[in-house]
């Protein structure tokens, strides 16, 4: 998993509430189980036309927001099912950052075993965020992990919780196997003790 430590990049505007897994990544794109390919399904729904072409209107097809790499999301984000598709299709897409006023739990907890920091702001922060997001091609914020700041291009800064843990969890790159990993010299260990105390195992 790559490491979050510090991301500089365009922030789109999502002022949508309650936007659950089934909008983020619909179900006709959950046949697979690998991780890569399923930006070309994020919000299908929203961002195509019945007939495949795009529409124009959804804040991802705008010119100035095709790169974008933070999301400035309503209330209740990734609500629905569990799937692991959603943040899949964020991080294949290119979103390594959504910022909400709150999140459904496992959609919050698959963000970070998969690379993408969820932030929990205020409505007010949040609202001054999104201000920030609806300017185009300006809307360009730093996410500081390190120092758990959003700073904005104006210079405003919103300072940010997150646990410990899974702050460290991303600073190093470090999803469920990397996590056995870090273990690896005690687990060897162990083996080596049990197959000399158990020969016949």
């Amino acid at each position: 998993m790559d490491k979050f430590t510090k991301l500089t990049g365009v922030a789109a505007p999502m002022p949508i509430v309650n936007v659950d897994t089934d909008m983020i990544i619909p179900k006709d794109y959950l046949k697979t189980i690998k991780r890569t390919g399923l930006g070309a399904g994020l919000f299908a729904e929203m961002r195509f036309n019945e007939d495949g072409s795009e529409n124009p209107d959804f804040v991802l097809n705008k010119p100035a927001y095709r790169n974008a790499s933070i999301l400035v999301a309503g209330d209740n984000f990734g609500c629905g099912s569990s799937r692991e598709h959603a943040p899949w299709a964020l991080l294949d897409f290119g979103i390594r950052c959504v910022i909400s006023t709150s999140f459904a739990d496992i959609f919050y907890s698959n963000c970070f075993k998969n690379g993408i920091l969820p932030i929990k702001v205020s409505q007010e922060e949040l609202d001054m965020l999104m201000d920030d997001a609806q300017r185009g091609s300006n809307a360009t914020l730093t996410v500081d992990l390190e120092t758990q700041e959003i700073h904005g291009p104006d210079g405003g800064v919103v300072k940010f919780e997150i646990d410990a843990f899974k702050r460290h969890c991303l600073l190093n790159g470090l999803d469920d196997i990397g996590l056995t990993m870090e273990k690896a010299p005690a687990i060897e260990t162990f083996e080596n003790k049990y197959t000399e105390s158990h020969p016949w195992a």
